[in-house]
Order: structure tokens, then sequence, then C-alpha cells
């Protein structure tokens, strides 16, 4: 009877999980940095609010210099900066691929008003992923890598609880080194700091791998189920792996924030994107995951 009543609440909370982002997501105070004279200022703010009711929430700066530096410590989504030779739409594709759509977006509407239009991309993709797909394929990944290393160290490897610890972390030091290698070197994609981002990515495996391990130590194979639930029933949907966060419907957007896999895909971000810019709440999470982990595989011995 358990069991028959069980997996059908089990897939209502996947759908449930998985559903409710993806069909709630879109715009909601998006923060964007706008600069120029008062006047021009207020009447582009009018505008963005009256096209899109509150999708965007505009913060003023004194220069376009000012709003760029915004943009690229991660404080601001993109900017509108209006000069007397026109208007510049800065946009930040790394940061995610609706906020520069978005930008683009108002830029159409302001050239079809007679404006003259140009465009600044901050923070600019790989050209051989102009779609930014490179986080959106390194999720799953780094899901498996981090359950399947775990697993494997729980069920299959009787050493002490320090040498599962360090094994996990070598396995994910060695995992985020491949992974970053394949997709910057064989593909193409990544375009940032090699070393930088090979160091995230295996920071994410380990947050992940330590904490299904701890659990499986603590708790046997159930802690192992439990740990599966956390990390691809629930810090999945909610990372914004492929969007950024600020894209999700609030709260939940926020408190992926504070799971692994969604610090990881902020800090992959920031590291191949933003030369480390606006990642140090992605690492304090990622710290505290895996002191979380260790803590747990102690407790368990």
């Amino acid at each position: 009877i358990g069991i028959v009543l069980g997996i059908p609440v089990v897939i209502c909370l996947m759908l449930l999980a998985f559903a409710a982002p993806a069909l709630n997501s879109g715009p909601k105070d998006l923060p964007v940095a706008v600069s120029g004279p008062g006047p021009a200022v207020e009447q582009i703010t009018t505008m963005m609010s009256t096209a899109q009711p509150g999708a965007i929430e505009a913060h003023t700066y004194d220069s376009a210099e000012a709003a760029a530096d915004a943009i690229r410590n991660r404080e601001a989504v993109g900017g509108i900066t209006l000069g007397p030779e026109g208007v510049t739409i800065q946009i930040a594709s790394g940061a995610g691929a609706p906020y520069a759509q978005m930008l683009r977006g108002i830029g159409t509407q302001m050239a079809s008003g007679g404006q003259q239009v140009t465009y600044e991309d901050l923070a600019p993709l790989s050209e051989k992923d102009a779609a930014g797909a490179s986080l959106t394929i390194l999720a799953l990944p780094l899901i498996f890598g981090g359950m399947a290393s775990a697993a494997a160290l729980v069920l299959g490897y009787r050493g002490r609880v320090t040498a599962r610890v360090l094994a996990a972390l070598g396995i994910a030091l060695l995992g985020g080194f491949v992974a970053t290698a394949i997709l910057q070197f064989g593909f193409g994609t990544l375009d940032g700091d090699y070393l930088a981002t090979s160091l995230t990515v295996a920071a994410g495996i380990a947050s992940i791998s330590l904490v299904v391990l701890g659990l499986g130590l603590l708790l046997g194979p159930a802690g192992i189920g439990l740990g599966a639930v956390l990390m691809l029933f629930i810090s999945n949907p909610l990372s914004g792996m492929a969007t950024g966060p600020l894209f999700l419907p609030q709260p939940w957007g926020a408190i992926g924030q504070y799971l692994p896999l969604g610090a990881s895909g902020t800090a992959l971000r920031s590291v191949a994107y933003f030369d480390g810019a606006g990642a140090t709440h992605a690492w304090i999470v990622l710290a505290c995951w895996m002191l979380v982990g260790i803590a747990l595989a102690y407790a368990g011995a």
C-alpha cells in the first residue's frame, strides 16, 4: 500500500518541482542600470514600466561607465545609456540569455521610434555558444558526478571516513578539470580562465558529492535516496542554470541560490564571464554544503 500510494505522490511532487518554475518564470523586478540626462532617464523609465509592468527595476547611475561597472559586478543584468549620439543598450549575455533578449527588445522598440540605438556586450558568450548552453549542459554532469561518486564510496568502498572524503574531493577535482577541458578545448564553448573554471566545477561536484556521501554514511541507502531527491528534484529546477536565478518566480529563485546546484551555476557564470565578480555568496554556500557533508559523514561513522 505504501509503494502504490507513495510513488504517485512522488511523481506529483516531481511534476510540481519542475513545472512550477518553468511555467511561472519571467522578468520580475530585474535590475537595469540607466544613465543619462534626468528628463531622458525619467522618460525611458516610464516607457519601460508601461511596456512591461513590474518587469524592470531601473537603477540610475551618473555615467555610462558607472552603469557598466554595475553590470560587470553583477549588480544589474544590463543597462541603457542615453547620450547626445543616441541610445546605447548595454547587455551581458553571460548573465543569461533572457535578459539580453529583453534588452534587445527594448532597443528594437526605441529604434522603431526613430532613435539611434547601438549595442554593447559587456560579458559576451563564446562564438561557438551563442545561446549560452554550456551551463545548462553542465547541470546534469554536476549532479550525476556528485551522486555517483558518493554512492560508489558508500556502497562499494569500505575504507575509513577520511579516506572516503578525500576520495570524493579527488573525484570532484579530476571531474572539474576534465569537464571544463571538454567544453573549453573540445567544443570551444567556454573562453574564461581554465584553472578558475575547473576549480569552480570541481567545487560544485564536491558540494553535491559530500552531502550525499554524508547522508549515505549516516542513513545508509535511504540517505543516498534522500540526497538524490534534494539534488535532482529540488536543487535542479530551482537552480536557474539556464536562465539565471532572477528569471525564476520568487522566492524560489532566491531559495535555489542556497542550494548546491544554484550556487554552482552562479559561481560558474561569475568566473566564466565576469572575472569572478558577484560570486562571494555562491562560494560561501558551496563551502557550507561541503562542511555539512563532511560533518554528516563523520556523524555517520
